[in-house]
């Protein structure tokens, strides 16, 4: 299969040393000689980088492409041959016991894995016009990658598009089915739901562009306003029958968000009156929830890092940041995500009221001994979700930015701290004339770097006081646009407003008593939560602050393994924070749940694939794979087909999500 399409490349563009006419059938590629063309006098100056760059994210996406799509190759007697009859996937078995579309479905993407296209650009993406920036065979990246940055960067003032530049969101199931060639999202699933009588027209994928705030994607786009109308339109012309809406990752934020702007009165909201939810809705099943937010998310914001990016710098010092090619990768990187305003929501929400404190977490006697993965053979799952825990040390999970290993172990009492909130920022790091990019730590100085780390630590209820001293634009924005607190009185007039409405802890759900919401994770693979950090040393246009690859917990057992403390979750999303409203906080009629709509948690226990001819495996728990795990696939086939939570037998836990949610002080 041809990946590349012959075109003729303009003389204005310099790809390389060499101009790709086309693929041959077996994926040879036939090239010839082309004479070096002078570089835009802006681009002249980092020539090196852009080969750099090209050739790292090159390597990265030839394995992740090798990885994941050459199961996919093999056809499937072959591949029976080897390991034995496969079981039927789930649509074909549900088919076979008579079930049948019935509801329509809509899909939400989370962040990253929807397709965004170029509609106008600047004089480098010439020839790219409604072609993919992101998603697709990431093409443009290793020919242009400034120019890339560039194009899906947003305006570090507005949040909105930058003058002569328009990226927008692919429509249709394409827009998010496969992410990359060989890496599904939303196609498994879409593949399924077929088998039972699903198409287009009873498929919707509401696509969405996610690096805009949530309510900005209506101000640009209507995004929100084109949800409402083709919802709509799906119960209007399938009998009156409500639609069930499947969100994953952040777009079950996305999905909060519009259910209280779609009844909220306009102009702020889409103006559908207070039933327009129960009018229209029999279920939301999400994916991977961060309803709480994730500590990726404050990795990322502050240092552009989450556990494989800090092992692969301290694995080869400098190539990230800059010295070999004379680039500087991670901050390129941290310019653009920083204009991300979506990337507000996934803060972790609640403080310390959730997330623990500097001596306390709900997960502080989790049991990271390494467990014995089942095998195909289902275990059966715990209903209580007591789960097994040993004995253990506690951990310290409330600090999720420690500066030492010793500062996140030791009792706070012992811990000697130095305000950083109103410190002067000094003057400039260091000499940045000689920098590719800028970034917000250029304005910090020695002095405001010194003053962050000598706070020590940093627990959810400080790490917004910490973002608005590293990261003072982005959060300007921010603010606007989101709120990560506790509501006191659901019933103030100031939770009328947007920046509430995608936060579970400041906003109520409908007044929709038939409606159900699940939320449907894995379990059993170390997750992100906690971190110990390190000042870098001091270079030319350097990220200051970086996570201790070195800090290890000292036994095979332990929590932390290169700087990162783990807790048990899908990879990305802790447990705590896709299970407890579920669990707790909306369970039953509680103030956030007003009207007492069903909840479910239903967790899929991570098997890893039996071999490599199974991919990314049928009963993946991890955050994306979980989108091809059979088990979750025929939960929303039977509900899309009719069926209730309380049909699929309940919940289903083999975490310890009950337990932790009990530990958590919140007045419902």
């Amino acid at each position: 299969m041809s990946f590349l399409r012959r075109r003729k490349v303009p003389k204005t563009q310099n790809l390389g040393p060499q101009e790709i006419e086309g693929e041959g059938e077996h994926g040879d590629m036939k090239t010839k000689p082309r004479p070096k063309l002078k570089e835009p006098k802006r681009w002249s100056c980092v020539d090196s980088c852009c080969w750099s760059i090209g050739c790292i994210c090159s390597i990265w996406w030839f394995l992740l492409f090798l990885y994941n799509a050459m199961p996919a190759s093999f056809p499937q007697y072959v591949t029976e041959a080897i390991t034995g009859p496969l079981p039927d996937p789930p649509g074909l078995k549900l088919r076979k016991e008579g079930l049948t579309a019935k509801h329509p479905v809509v899909f939400v993407p989370g962040i990253v894995t929807g397709g965004l296209e170029l509609w106008e650009g600047q004089q480098c993406a010439e020839g790219l016009f409604r072609k993919r920036l992101w998603g697709g065979t990431f093409g443009e990246l290793y020919k242009r990658p400034l120019c890339w940055v560039e194009h899906l960067s947003l305006d570090n003032e507005t949040g909105l598009d930058p003058s002569g530049i328009r990226v927008r969101p692919v429509s249709g199931l394409v827009a998010a089915d496969y992410f990359a060639p060989g890496y599904f999202v939303w196609a498994v699933l879409i593949a399924n739901l077929a088998r039972i009588g699903y198409e287009e027209k009873t498929m919707y994928m509401a696509a969405y562009d996610w690096r805009l705030s949530f309510q900005n994607t209506e101000v640009r786009d209507q995004t929100l306003s084109r949800i409402k109308s083709n919802i709509e339109l799906m119960v209007a012309t399938n009998g009156g029958r409500k639609v069930v809406v499947i969100p994953h990752s952040m777009g079950v934020l996305y999905f909060l968000h519009f259910m209280k702007w779609v009844e909220a009165p306009a102009p702020m909201g889409g103006g559908g009156g207070s039933d327009w939810c129960a009018r229209h809705i029999k279920a939301v099943m999400n994916i991977g929830a961060p309803f709480l937010g994730v500590p990726k998310a404050v990795a990322g914001l502050f240092s552009i890092e989450v556990k494989d990016i800090a092992i692969a710098r301290a694995f080869a010092p400098g190539v990230l940041d800059k010295d070999v090619f004379s680039l500087q990768t991670l901050q390129h990187m941290m310019r653009m995500t920083r204009t991300w305003d979506s990337t507000m929501s996934m803060i972790p929400k609640g403080g310390d009221t959730i997330w623990g404190g500097l001596d306390w977490s709900p997960e502080g006697d989790f049991d990271c001994c390494a467990r014995k993965l089942k095998n195909n053979d289902a275990q059966t799952a715990d209903q209580s979700g007591k789960g097994s825990l040993g004995s253990t040390k506690r951990v310290n999970y409330g600090r999720i930015i420690s500066f030492g290993k010793e500062v996140a172990d030791i009792h706070s009492s012992k811990i000697e701290r130095v305000d950083f909130r109103g410190a002067i920022k000094g003057d400039n790091l260091i000499n940045t004339t000689k920098c590719d990019v800028w970034t917000e730590y250029h304005e910090m100085g020695i002095e405001g770097v010194k003053a962050v780390a000598d706070y020590k630590v940093y627990t959810a209820g400080s790490i917004l006081d910490l973002l608005n001293f590293v990261a003072p634009k982005l959060m300007a924005r921010g603010d606007a646009h989101f709120s990560h607190g506790i509501a006191e009185n659901l019933d103030d007039p100031k939770y009328e407003h947007y920046k509430y409405w995608s936060n579970p802890l400041e906003t109520k759900l409908p007044n929709a008593p038939d409606m159900e919401i699940y939320t449907m994770y894995g379990v059993g693979i170390p997750t992100e939560r906690a971190y110990v950090y390190k000042l870098t040393p001091a270079a030319e246009c350097y990220i200051p602050f970086q996570i201790d690859t070195s800090a290890e917990g000292g036994s095979e057992d332990s929590c932390l393994k290169g700087g990162v403390f783990s807790v048990d979750g899908d990879e990305t999303v802790p447990v705590l924070s896709a299970g407890f409203m579920c669990a707790k906080g909306w369970r039953g009629t509680t103030r956030f749940n007003p009207s007492g709509i069903r909840t479910y948690i239903r967790e899929y226990d991570h098997a890893p694939p039996a071999n490599f001819l199974e991919g990314r495996g049928t009963q993946s728990g991890a955050h994306v794979a979980i989108m091809g795990n059979f088990a979750l696939i025929e939960d929303i086939i039977r509900v899309a087909a009719g069926a209730t939570g309380e049909d699929l037998g309940g919940d289903r836990v083999y975490s310890d999500i009950f337990k932790w949610s009990e530990k958590i002080n919140l007045q419902l």
